[in-house]
């Protein structure tokens, strides 16, 4: 078992969205030299880029900064009763066409009332293949071979295609840099299918750490004050982590091992949904929008 001084030598977090490193590494939080969160704006929430923005200048710790990217809004796109890995990160199921259809739909709409419908400028699917070539030309320069890297699990914790692409990218980048990439023990029923194909044939070492509580709500607090906390805020932390050696993005087949795990209900405690939709006022405009529908899936 490592020992704790050098699992957290020269050591950085990297987490997807803001609070992603609060939730997953509560532990370590104020123990690794710095953390770098990837994604600030989504085209759906004009107003989050600057609310994450504020939160993070007023953040209890130093060395916290962004990379400027965009956020996908890939979530839930994939089928998790049925998860299938892809180049990318995840493969998108029946929810990826229907967002693209409603894509679309918002685009053409736009064309006739200008102003009244948010979308994105990109195929969903297509921005998610993009960012996975930005993530790694972003991060390729900023890692080193004797970093210890913490980031997301290969299922994206409670199931997350962002969190999974982050994944993957850090691993292919461990093989060409060779720094060590560790992962936290989170998981829920939801990503339950695509955990068990990564776990170890052999029992592996980890390293539990107590939780930071105290510090773990003064920076949820934070976010709430500014508007950009994205989870529940009954959240209760758990009282301790275990992190081990993330394994490689190939799945094992065959037995698995299984490494204790702090397991919560997707059901019960989900991230709070963005709102990606305008409701239309008419019966004119609920008819225009079938008729695109309809286009859009022909």
């Amino acid at each position: 078992m490592a020992d704790t001084h050098d699992f957290l030598k020269n050591s950085v977090i990297i987490g997807a969205h803001p609070d992603d490193e609060l939730l997953w590494f509560t532990s370590i939080l104020r123990k690794v030299d710095e953390v770098i969160i990837l994604y600030r704006d989504i085209w759906s929430e004009p107003q989050m880029g600057d609310a994450r923005a504020a939160a993070i200048k007023a953040y209890p710790r130093g060395n916290v900064r962004f990379l400027e990217m965009e956020e996908t809004g890939s979530f839930d796109c994939a089928d998790w009763t049925n998860p299938k890995p892809g180049p990318f990160g995840m493969e998108f199921g029946t929810e990826g066409t229907r967002r693209e259809a409603k894509r679309i739909v918002k685009k053409s709409l736009s064309q006739i009332m200008p102003g009244s419908f948010r979308h994105s400028t990109r195929p969903i699917a297509q921005a998610y293949r993009d960012n996975y070539e930005t993530l790694y030309r972003t991060l390729l320069p900023l890692l080193k071979p004797d970093m210890n890297v913490f980031s997301h699990n290969p299922w994206g914790e409670y199931g997350h295609e962002d969190h999974v692409q982050v994944f993957r990218v850090l691993d292919r980048l461990r093989d060409e840099i060779g720094f060590k990439l560790w992962m936290s023990n989170y998981c829920t029923e939801r990503s339950m299918p695509l955990a068990m194909q990564y776990f170890s044939r052999r029992p592996q070492d980890y390293i539990r750490l107590p939780a930071d509580k105290g510090f773990a709500e003064q920076v949820a607090n934070i976010y709430r004050q500014h508007g950009c906390w994205t989870w529940r805020d009954d959240w209760i932390w758990f009282d301790d982590e275990c992190f081990m050696e993330a394994p490689s993005s190939k799945p094992e087949s065959g037995g698995f091992h299984l490494l204790p795990m702090n397991l919560f209900n997707f059901g019960t405690v989900v991230r709070k949904p963005v709102n990606t939709s305008l409701l239309l006022g008419t019966a004119l405009s609920s008819v225009v929008v079938g008729a695109t529908i309809a286009a859009a899936l022909e």
